[in-house]
């Protein structure tokens, strides 16, 4: 089979597109033909070495390998011990996360059955694809954890602040892969919810549901906006603080890319921070996947690249200001 490996930590050109065998399904796993794969954070964070993280906390990376967590496809063989999955269902999963064994760039990827669910017949297996590692961020930061493993940023157990109607949310980077979803789970559960994003995203973000809008490259949210009880900041950085102060006293930090804060200045100002690892999970997926049966969610899709232009989709990446998520296509 066909799949795009990494032989050495670098930029997008660094992934090869080669043959390999086709991989052999263990106890617990099942076979699947991969129609398309989903590109995430993590993913370039592989393919640079992980220099993103701190030294101390780098795991060691064994070349080749393939990248890879998100995909929909078609099962193809079933282990004896599984159940819930025969051959032809189509399926849907973020493989074997925390971790970097996904290898969902590929033609054929095995895939433990816990980490699977059956893709929904209203959406197709691109935007399939790009639902779970960024939807399954938002929901386990926003609706159900699913698990009682401590952030290995915080060392606690993240517990989501049940949100309700009449609560503000306000969701930087509004227009991402987790912030889209964000978004609409905040509005699913009867949020006000301001996004933030570039202005080339508004109309967008006003169609999943945004109440209000903020073009970061014209306005300070933190000129405008107060009082907020949730914010969910999906772009982190140094400058991260900056939301703090629209945030009221008790309200709830969430950054979901890396991000320092005081802890004086965040227990002076009544804020809670919390954080997660987000972690595979099937039976949440199933649920979601109802919920797109009925119509609730929409993916976004950024752009698409045929799986030998993995590398161009990196590229992609890179570029920022991306709107919902970029895929590759395995099946045409």
């Amino acid at each position: 089979m066909k799949a795009v490996q990494i032989h050495e930590a670098g930029g997008p050109d660094v992934l090869r597109y080669d043959e390999v065998p086709v991989p052999t399904i263990g106890p617990g796993e099942v076979l699947v033909r991969v129609h398309a794969a989903g590109i995430n954070p993590p993913d370039w964070y592989l393919r640079e070495g992980m220099k993103v993280m701190p030294a101390e906390m780098r795991p060691t990376l064994e070349f080749p390998l393939i990248p890879g967590t998100d995909m929909s496809g078609v099962v193809q063989a079933v282990a004896p011990d599984v159940l819930g999955f025969a051959v032809g269902d189509e399926v849907f999963g973020m493989l074997r996360f925390p971790g970097f064994d996904g290898r969902t760039y590929a033609e054929y990827v095995t895939a433990p059955a816990t980490d699977l669910a059956h893709k929904p017949a209203g959406i197709d297996h691109v935007q399939a694809a790009g639902t779970p590692m960024a939807m399954l961020t938002a929901w386990q930061y926003l609706i159900d954890l699913g698990h009682d493993v401590p952030s290995v940023f915080t060392g606690r157990v993240h517990r989501p602040v049940p949100i309700t109607p009449g609560m503000t949310v306000l969701v930087n980077g509004a227009a991402g892969g987790v912030g889209h979803f964000a978004l609409q789970l905040a509005k699913w559960r009867g949020a006000h919810v301001i996004a933030v994003a570039s202005g080339r995203h508004e109309q967008f973000l006003r169609e999943l549901g945004a109440d209000e809008f903020i073009d970061y490259t014209r306005t300070r949210a933190a000129d405008v906006v107060s009082g907020v009880d949730l914010v969910i900041d999906t772009v982190g950085g140094p400058d991260s603080s900056r939301f703090l102060s629209v945030l009221k006293r008790g309200g709830t930090m969430l950054p979901v890319f890396f991000a320092q804060y005081d802890p004086e200045e965040t227990e002076r100002l009544g804020i809670t921070v919390s954080t997660i690892q987000v972690r595979s999970n099937g039976p949440q997926l199933a649920e979601i996947g109802r919920l797109f049966e009925e119509g609730t969610f929409q993916v976004g899709v950024d752009s698409t690249y045929p799986l030998p232009e993995a590398g161009s989709a990196h590229r992609r990446a890179t570029q920022g200001h991306i709107q919902g998520k970029i895929v590759l296509t395995v099946v045409p």
